[in-house]
This record gives C-alpha cells, structure tokens and sequence, in this order.
C-alpha cells in the first residue's frame, strides 16, 4: 500500500505561523487560560513559549497496530491539561519532569526516531504543546522527515485546536475517559471532560476515519481509541461505549484496558486504591460487544 503522510502533501509554514500566534492569548485546550505563553506566561498547563520533553525513545508497550516490529517512536511531553489523581506517569504529568526543548531541537528527536526505524511519532500528552509542535513539525519536514504522526491524548480537546491539526495527523489516539460529570471531576479536575470529549471523538473520527493498517498490520491512518476500565465501575464505561457504537463507527477501534493500578494520589479515594477485577473487566469487554464493537480486544 502507497502511503505518504497529510503533512507531507501541504504548506506548513502558515500553520506554524498560525498556531504561534495563538500562545499569545492562549486557547489551545478547554482551559482556556487566556494567558499569552509567548512571553512564558503559565495557565493550567505550566507550559510557556517552549515544550518540555521529558523522554523520548522507540516503544514497545503501545498498541499492536502502532508498535510493529520496530516500535512506536514516543516523545514524552512534560506536564498536562487534566490532573488525574492517579496517573501513571504522574512524574512527568504532575510533576513536570523534563527539559526545555525548542524547535529544532525537538525535530532532531523526530529524525533520531526516524534513524531508529520507528514506525510512527508518537505524541504523549501533547493536547497543551500542539503550537510548538506544528512549529517544529514545519523544520522536521524541511530535514526529511516521513512518518506517520499519532496524537496521543488524554481527550480533553478542543475543536479549534483539532481543526489546526486536520491536515497534519493521520492517527488520533486519545483517551475516553469517563461518562460521568462529577467523577470526572473529582479525579481529574474537568467536570465538563465528557461533553468535551464526544464531540472531540467526532471531529477526530471525522477527520481520519477507522484505522487502517499496512500489509504489515501497522497502523498508517484512523482513530484509535483508549479506555481504562476503573474499579468499581468509576469511568462509567457502558456509557462510553455505547457513545462510539452510536454516533461514531461500530468499526472503532477501541483498547479496553485492564491495567489500572493505583498511583500518585489514588490512596486518598479509598474506591480507587485496588486494581479491578476479572469481573470488573469482562463486564465490559461483554457489553462492548453486545453493541457489535469488536476491533482492539
């Protein structure tokens, strides 16, 4: 199958240009800060004018699809729009743990990524960065870069700033994290999280489609989506589920995920700080394919 990224095929000079303009009086994330970044002004993100890369390296515990036989090209960015209270990587989300790491530094990671035979750029957390990343995308194509981008995202993201990236991504990954209101809430800080996800979840799944792979069984375009199914039944999973099976494709592909462990702050949510159960898990892996989803489990 012949495939050449979207961002290969366009101008990326006025996207640059576009979305640095916008840190000015930032809008990137529902956040909405409104604080100018180009000056290092911080809003919820604590990011300034610059990323803050805390890792990058080729990975192998990504999806199937997206880590072939050479592995998944990840970049860790420092720092995040939600403040989950038990985040995994809560040293770099919460704690920020990274380095200041501007345009053309960051496409030289890019190309290293390239160099070590990874399949794809995989953006971690990169919903508070998508300006410095069009910025340094713009230099790493001018040096040859040709692999497929993955927005890999907690999915708290604006459609504005979805729309930035429509000639750019070609595989969205974000997160459907909860259906319900207040729990998201109260253990990431974004009460509003489902309403900003559904339509975010459309305008992704508009903008890609279902996944496609290569001969190869990797990944080159589509949505593909990931839920962490929580102990007692927190992330309102059926409820998420039925929302892709009805108004996105019976075709998503979604990873369920069963690998929750408590961390970071899960010990102060006492129905939080216990793995799930084997019972816990197939409940949804049931209901999922009751709606006739089948494709990532």
């Amino acid at each position: 199958m012949n495939f050449e990224p979207v961002y290969l095929k366009i101008d990326l000079k006025s996207n640059d240009e576009e979305a640095v303009k916008l840190l000015e009086n930032c809008q990137f994330c529902p956040r909405n800060c409104r604080v100018n970044r180009l000056k290092d002004e911080l809003g919820y993100c604590r990011t300034g004018r610059w990323a803050k890369v805390s890792s990058y390296a080729p990975h192998f515990g990504e999806e199937p699809e997206l880590v072939g036989a050479s592995g998944s090209g990840t970049i860790f960015f420092a720092h995040c729009n939600l403040s989950c209270q038990y985040c995994q990587n809560y040293d770099i989300s919460q704690l920020g743990q990274g380095s200041v790491t501007k345009a053309n530094e960051l496409a030289n990671i890019m190309l290293a990524l390239q160099k070590m035979g990874c399949h794809n750029i995989n953006l971690v957390s990169p919903s508070h960065v998508v300006a410095q990343f069009i910025e340094t995308l713009a230099v790493a194509k001018e040096k040859g870069l040709n692999l497929p981008i993955v927005y890999n995202t907690g999915g708290y993201d604006s459609i504005s700033t979805l729309k930035l990236l429509e000639s750019v991504v070609d595989i969205y990954m974000p997160d459907a994290k909860y259906s319900d209101s207040e729990l998201a809430k109260k253990y990431s800080l974004a009460p509003d999280y489902f309403e900003i996800n559904k339509p975010a979840l459309k305008e992704m799944h508009r903008q890609v489609g279902d996944l496609v792979v290569d001969g190869r069984g990797v990944a080159l375009r589509g949505l593909l989506i990931r839920h962490l199914v929580l102990s007692n039944r927190i992330a309102g999973s059926f409820e998420v589920l039925r929302f892709i099976a009805e108004n996105l494709s019976k075709e998503s592909y979604i990873n369920i995920m069963q690998q929750y462990r408590p961390c970071y702050l899960a010990d102060r949510h006492p129905e939080l700080s216990r793995r799930i159960t084997k019972e816990e898990y197939q409940e949804v892996i049931d209901y999922a394919e009751k709606l006739g989803l089948h494709r990532g489990f």
